[in-house]
């Protein structure tokens, strides 16, 4: 248990880096939750910064996730809570930065990373469906919301199903991760449902919350 919760408060730690952030104050000398839609992550971080560091704050945010639940696999082997609860922390992180002021961004990317790591076959396929939705729509919000929507009913049919047993653990996780994506996209449903959700590519200041 001890290494447990080593895991976790490391993933929590880990998760509380946010790239964007820094990569704002070191290519322009700005805090980029004052610039773009004022998220720190990665679809803001393009429309501030531009393709390669947005790149690169994907990246590294996906890895975050995907280190957060090695760490938990690397410290508590045995324990199957650990590496789920671990990812969790990092999206935790991520969102409420230690280092920021507890002001950070929305998730998707360190979900993605940790989800992925966890359960890759039912992320997958809830990854292309939300890359479609967003590569039809331009609605960077509609895809993440897909994607940590549909992640847990795809496992939910694996169970079942008896194609593999991702355990109770990861579909529990999957669940509050979804809980939390959707309370901190409430503002983008509110305009996805008014039609005013900015779309990827867009210039507009407006505050639209998607890989972040």
């Amino acid at each position: 248990m001890i290494f447990s919760g080593i895991a976790i408060v490391a993933a929590y730690l880990l998760g509380s880096v946010s790239f964007s952030v820094l990569f704002a104050r070191l290519f322009k000398g700005i805090d980029i939750r004052n610039h773009g839609s004022g998220n720190a992550g990665a679809t803001n971080t393009l429309r501030v910064l531009g393709k390669g560091p947005a790149i690169l704050v994907l990246v590294l945010d996906i890895c975050k996730g995907v280190l957060a639940v090695w760490l938990g696999r690397w410290l508590a082997p045995d324990y199957d809570w650990t590496p789920a609860l671990a990812g969790l922390a990092a999206v935790i992180g991520h969102n409420w930065p230690l280092y920021f002021h507890f002001k950070g961004g929305k998730g998707i990317a360190t979900t993605i990373g940790m989800l992925a790591t966890l359960c890759f076959l039912p992320s997958l396929i809830a990854g292309i469906v939300g890359i479609l939705a967003i590569v039809f729509t331009r609605y960077v919000s509609l895809g993440s919301l897909l994607f940590v929507t549909l992640t847990p009913v795809v496992l939910i049919i694996y169970n079942a199903a008896g194609w593999h047993d991702y355990g109770t653990a990861v579909l529990i996780v999957g669940i509050a991760i979804w809980a939390l994506a959707v309370w901190r996209h409430r503002g983008n449903l509110v305009k996805l449902k008014n039609g005013t959700e900015n779309k990827l590519g867009s210039k507009s200041g407006g505050k639209e919350r998607s890989l972040g």
